[in-house]
């Protein structure tokens, strides 16, 4: 399983599940699978929904803050890779 690093988490907001991930590499798009990394964070999660500035997206690119429904809970500073097919 390759995977490229797209960014980290910039907040995460547990009463609706969503992590404000910030871009800085690459770009994300429904329907990838994303990987969670930190200190106490570990899981992988598909995008089936993001929202830039409240207003649904397809497509994030470097330099964007998206918001991104998730399975578990994220925290602040966790990396953030895109899985990539080998």
């Amino acid at each position: 399983m390759e995977e490229e690093k797209i960014g980290f988490v910039s907040n995460y907001y547990s009463k609706i599940s969503v992590a404000a991930v910030e871009i800085t590499d690459g770009t994300v798009s429904l329907g990838d699978t994303l990987h969670f990394l930190g200190h106490t964070t570990n899981f992988e999660s598909k995008v089936d929904s993001m929202q830039i500035e409240h207003k649904s997206v397809t497509e994030a690119k470097k330099g964007e803050s998206v918001g991104v429904k998730i399975s578990e809970t994220a925290r602040r500073g966790d990396k953030v890779y895109k899985i990539v097919a080998d």
